[in-house]
């Protein structure tokens, strides 16, 4: 029998997947994680389901990642994150695969920019770009080498300047 071999599906995400994705994040970023600047944000407002997104191996979820609509200086896009797989499912290409799907939905769906804070060195191939240093001002202290930027639009850095923060 080849335990190797995997029923991977990526689904959207709904609520029935909540229980699951606070356990992976729980796995992935332990307690600390809600004090973080990117946190603080997503606590003003709901993320998007529709541009938010689940894998499943054989039923179980087992990575996730979701999509808040924010209003980024003058830039209306969407704060990705968090993104987490869990640790038997991980190097498998799963989390690059849930953010190709978010940004590309994100990207249809009018989005003018997808933000993130992380690794530049992991995110950078996948088509994020440094923000301006200290151009977004966070809720909260931010670490402004990590703030990156998948713009869809040519003027995308101009106006990415000012207050980064939940739209309804």
């Amino acid at each position: 029998m080849n335990m190797l071999k995997h029923d991977l599906v990526y689904l959207t995400e709904d609520v029935s997947h909540d229980a699951a994705i606070e356990l992976i994040n729980e796995e992935a970023f332990g307690p600390g994680r809600h004090v973080r600047a990117a946190a603080r944000i997503r606590e003003q407002g709901p993320h998007d389901l529709s541009l938010s997104f689940v894998c499943t191996d054989d039923g179980e979820t087992i990575a996730s990642v979701r999509m808040t609509p924010v209003l980024a200086g003058g830039v209306k896009g969407h704060l990705l994150g968090p993104l987490a797989v869990r640790p038997s499912h991980k190097n498998q290409g799963i989390g690059r695969e849930l953010l190709r799907i978010a940004c590309a939905s994100a990207r249809r769906k009018g989005s003018e920019a997808v933000i993130l804070v992380g690794d530049p060195p992991y995110y950078g191939p996948l088509g994020f770009e440094k923000v301006a240093w200290n151009a977004l001002s966070f809720p909260g202290p931010v670490d402004p080498a990590r703030v990156l930027v998948m713009p869809f639009a040519t003027d995308t850095h101009e106006r990415l300047k000012g207050v980064i923060a939940w739209r309804g």
